[in-house]
């Protein structure tokens, strides 16, 4: 039986500050190889995590007068960047070119089809629910480097709980409503919005632990927060 899941992978786990995250996009590579033999079919968001981040920040040191949207182009290509990269890694299994326009379905008979941002004013997260929105796919595997969603940062806040099951009202009241470029949030607000009008589930698991990440693919017990309604 083919399944059809769309990733949205977070670019904090693609490329680190001093590089590529090597060791990640080894058995990265390895299970989603291993899943295509066994006829399963993805579509991989990459997003421009620290590469974005880091871009932004530093454009704004060297100027003011950055507007919005070239600070979301700024981000946007590292999107591209990251998603590159990744596509290259997986040779022929990869549809030749990242994805245009994600409303519009790619033909190919490729596994594997790649994406990065595509306008200002929302994420690569946006993009993925754009995505199995054309596809028709009922849920997004939103790789993060987080285990759950909490109620708090649990950066700040050591007594942060956290959530395993989550409508999207909760969620949207603990993420906010605003998309800025840069944010760093379990899933963007702009792309919830959508994901609880169109009535998809998202589930969020550190994509770093790739053991995990097989365990939600065949069904079995995985530490992650599931956000449907």
């Amino acid at each position: 039986m083919t399944n059809f899941f769309v990733l949205s992978l977070g670019g904090s786990l693609v490329s680190l500050a001093d590089g590529l995250n090597i060791d990640f996009l080894k058995k990265f590579k390895k299970l989603i190889e291993k899943r295509v033999e066994m006829g399963d079919k993805f579509i991989i968001v990459v997003g421009g995590g620290f590469l974005a981040r880091d871009s932004i920040k530093e454009a704004s040191r060297l100027s003011s007068n950055i507007s919005s949207d070239e600070k979301d182009w700024i981000g946007i290509s590292a999107t591209h960047l990251n998603a590159n990269i990744v596509k290259a890694i997986f040779g022929n299994l990869s549809h030749f070119k990242l994805v245009d326009n994600p409303y519009v379905k790619v033909k190919t008979k490729k596994p594997l089809i790649f994406s990065g941002g595509y306008l200002p004013g929302n994420s690569s997260d946006f993009v993925s629910v754009l995505l199995a929105k054309t596809y028709g796919a009922k849920e997004i595997i939103n790789m993060s480097n987080i285990d759950y969603v909490y109620d708090k940062d649990p950066k700040k806040y050591p007594e942060a709980k956290k959530i395993e099951n989550i409508s999207w009202r909760e969620f949207l009241s603990i993420v906010g409503d605003k998309w800025a470029p840069g944010l760093n949030s379990p899933f963007d607000p702009i792309a919830s919005k959508l994901c609880k009008a169109e009535k998809k589930k998202v589930v969020v698991l550190n994509g770093s632990n790739i053991v995990n990440l097989n365990n939600y693919f065949l069904n079995k017990k995985f530490k992650g927060t599931e956000i449907y309604d």
